[in-house]
């Protein structure tokens, strides 16, 4: 079976030198034993044993690969096996689970005639100390930790043939696998009982969810329905990306797009929707999935009814003549997608039928998370489009998937459109903590305390706003989280992977020479690693040359990953070099216009990579969160005067000048209303004390006075302001940061770092301020 996940090379760590000799992994543990070895040795001649080891041992080890699992020791006749030991995809505990599935099923098929084997599976998921040298097949004693333990338990309590996970792991495959529960066991040494369930199946893929309003992503939204609306209107194909980093909200937009674009000027839309999970079983098994939809078939039907709903659904889209063999090829392709042949045959009858509905009326073809799927499904769509062209019928593609996946369109200069979803701004990150604390139950309290934790990301604030205690957590980071981090940090190179995490140890903006002590490199070798995680978004530059992690979770999982031992290394090397620096508290973050600037003069612009979270407002000597008004000499309220600013922590000016000419987020109303063509789509959020709204809309071009508070909007009963800018003018597309200073965690510091500030006049001050606008996003 095709693996099409990304999943980084276990050779990766030893070929790049990891500076780091071991680190703090979470990872899911595999235990797999036979059921009654012993009495079947006793009845078998040696040379029969061996003959059945060698079968056993060869089909699980091949498994277990296939899988990406590193399988760290054989203890009789049983194996144990590692994911995510030497490299994160965020799925190494569903890898865990399917290689356990797949164990079962291969050995029926490959022992010996007349021999029959039942196996004991036991996949727990937990923190482990690893020996990263020794993450390889044989490499025993790789890792150390309790999960070890509790899967070699686990396994015992498992039925012949079984596969059973702990709550970790269960939590860690919701969605993607069929289970059910199991009385608790009791494990020796553990005070508590353990909940275990056991895995039936892959599961269907079901498309989530999603409750509540949307929330800072309406300009994105009208934008692709716009594209749509043209290739309806001109009759031509275009091709829409949903592009955002993990967690950013890629499957929702989609959602609200087929919710949004149901009808184009009169005409009826036909929303063809297929979902990619991770690891799809057939390289065009979200295809065929795609096809149920669409006649109207279900996985319980007879065969008798799927031929007949097959058949209808192709009656007046193919010839008569070509009706029966077409459905019998359908029926054979989604009875087994697995099978080359009949993907083949059934993808092409796939094509048709779209074509046949474009002609009829406008369709568009949405394909969820592409880059997880195998190269046929992007083929497959190239090809429905090109057809499409020729044919001039009015059918869009649309496509979600990460930054740093490209789909290479050839012909369609002119009709592809890129949608980024970026950062949430720190305004609309407010509104979705609490409206996500108040569906929990929790106070709204919170969400000061939880804003420069979230960085900007929905699925990281679903996190944070389910999780009671996130202290309580390893790093303080919530499972989901702390998920995407990995896999992120498992994506750089051993180099880049070390500095970033001797950058976060440190807590403070901290210079290349300092790193390049810490890690015992010689001097320069640290800067030009250091500026290729600026370019990634992992690190901002501060003033003086410094450097300083992006986003607090990246930097607290970054420290947690580290040793007691290599931190207690990195401490006495900056000691031993007369520094007098210590480790401070992962995820303290500081920056300055300054600092950005100097850094982009030596980094160069940021690349992308990751998201750059939205900067909190800051009061001096206050605990950042929503509600603290700036002052205006307490901090900086954009980038430097004639610096031209991304949109960092919420939607530029022109934004919210766009959103008032669409109907919503007028002076002093809540954000809500039309978006032109779509009169359904609407941001519903309440009124009262916790919407959000516009004190006063800034025209294209004009000055903001001196001493003037451009108010952002409110997030709970406090109004959340920008501080006083200069007398530049502001203009469409620029935008500056939201307050002073970034969040910091950990106790509060004062903007001057506790030295006295001299006494400035307004006058003398007035050059040095920053010039923006900090706008909810649209």
């Amino acid at each position: 079976m095709l693996i099409t996940t990304p999943v980084g090379s276990r050779e990766a760590v030893t070929a790049a030198r990891w500076p780091v000799p071991e680190e703090r992994r979470t990872v899911t543990v595999l235990f797999a034993d036979i059921v009654g070895s012993t009495g079947l040795v006793e009845r078998l001649d040696p040379e029969d044993v061996r003959a059945l080891q060698q079968a056993y041992f060869g089909t699980v080890a091949a498994v277990l690969r296939r899988w990406h699992g590193v399988v760290e020791k054989y203890v009789g006749d049983a194996v144990m096996a590692l994911f995510g030991a030497h490299g994160s995809d965020g799925f190494d505990a569903y890898r865990g689970v399917r290689a356990g599935l797949e164990i079962q099923a291969a050995l029926d098929r490959r022992l010996p005639a007349g021999t029959r084997l039942r196996v004991r599976v036991g996949v727990a998921t937990g923190e482990v100390l690893v020996d990263l040298a020794g993450t390889h097949d044989g490499g025993h004693g790789a890792a150390s930790g309790a999960v070890i333990t509790t899967a070699a338990r686990l396994q015992e309590y498992a039925p012949p043939g079984g596969v059973v996970v702990c709550a970790a792991t269960r939590r860690a495959v919701a969605g993607l696998v069929e289970e059910r529960p199991l009385a608790a066991i009791a494990v020796a040494g553990k005070a508590q009982p353990l909940d275990v369930w056991r895995v039936t199946g892959v599961a269907r893929h079901r498309p989530a969810r999603h409750h509540g309003p949307l929330v800072g992503r309406r300009r994105e939204l009208a934008t692709a329905g716009e594209e749509i609306a043209r290739t309806v209107r001109e009759r031509r194909p275009r091709w829409i990306s949903l592009v955002g980093p993990a967690g950013s909200g890629r499957s929702r937009m989609l959602h609200e797009l087929v919710r949004a674009v149901s009808t184009v000027d009169g005409a009826p839309v036909r929303w063809c929707v297929a979902h990619c999970p991770p690891f799809p079983d057939g390289e065009l098994a979200p295809l065929a999935d795609m096809v149920r939809a669409v006649a109207g078939v279900r996985d319980t039907h007879p065969p008798e009814t799927v031929r007949r709903r097959l058949a209808a659904t192709l009656d007046g889209l193919l010839p008569p003549a070509r009706r029966g063999a077409a459905a019998h090829a359908l029926a054979e392709f989604l009875a087994a997608p697995r099978d080359a042949g009949a993907a083949a045959r059934g993808a092409e009858v796939c094509r048709e039928v779209l074509l046949g509905l474009a002609a009829a009326q406008p369709v568009v073809v949405a394909v969820d998370d592409l880059d997880r799927a195998a190269p046929a499904l992007s083929r497959f769509l190239h090809r429905l489009f090109a057809a499409a062209t020729e044919r001039g019928l009015p059918l869009a593609v649309v496509a979600t998937h990460g930054p740093g996946w490209a789909d290479l369109l050839p012909g369609a200069t002119g009709r592809r459109r890129r949608v980024s979803l970026p950062a949430l701004g720190t305004v609309d990150t407010g509104r979705l903590l609490r409206h996500l604390l108040d569906r929990a139950g929790r106070p709204a309290a919170r969400v000061a305390a939880l804003l420069p934790l979230v960085g900007g990301n929905p699925a990281a604030a679903a996190a944070y706003a389910a999780t009671p205690d996130p202290d309580g957590e390893p790093g303080g980071v919530p499972e989901p989280v702390r998920r995407l981090v990995d896999a992120r940090l498992d994506r750089l190179d051993g180099e880049r992977r070390a500095v970033l995490m001797a950058a976060a140890a440190r807590g403070a903006e901290v210079p290349a020479a300092t790193v390049d002590r810490m890690l015992g490199w010689p001097a320069g070798r640290a800067e030009p690693v250091l500026r290729a995680l600026v370019d990634a978004g992992l690190l901002r530059c501060t003033g003086a040359g410094g450097y300083t992690v992006t986003e607090p979770a990246v930097a607290r999982v970054a420290t947690h990953r580290l040793p007691r031992a290599v931190r207690a290394a990195f401490t006495r090397r900056l000691g031993d070099a007369g520094t007098g620096a210590a480790m401070r508290p992962a995820g303290v973050v500081t920056d300055g216009a300054e600092g950005r600037a100097a850094c982009a003069a030596g980094a160069g612009r940021r690349s992308g990579g990751g998201a750059r979270p939205a900067p909190v407002p800051a009061a001096a000597g206050r605990t950042p969160g929503v509600g603290s008004p700036v002052a205006g000499g307490a901090g900086r309220a954009g980038a430097a005067v004639g610096r031209p600013v991304g949109a960092s922590g919420g939607a530029s000016a022109g934004r919210a000048h766009g959103a008032d000419r669409t109907g919503g987020n007028r002076a002093g109303r809540p954000a809500r209303g039309r978006l032109g063509l779509f009169p359904g789509l609407v941001d519903a959020l309440p009124g009262g004390p916790g919407a959000v709204s516009v004190a006063a809309a800034v025209p294209v071009g004009a000055a903001v006075p001196v001493g003037a508070a451009v108010s952002v909007g409110q997030v709970g009963p406090a109004a959340v302001s920008v501080g006083q800018v200069g007398p530049a003018a502001v203009s469409v597309g620029q935008v500056g940061q939201v307050g002073g200073r970034p969040p910091t965690v950990g106790p509060p510091r004062p903007p001057d770092g506790g030295r006295a500030r001299r006494h400035v006049t307004p006058a003398q001050d007035r050059p040095r301020r920053a010039v923006g606008a900090g706008a909810a996003a649209a």
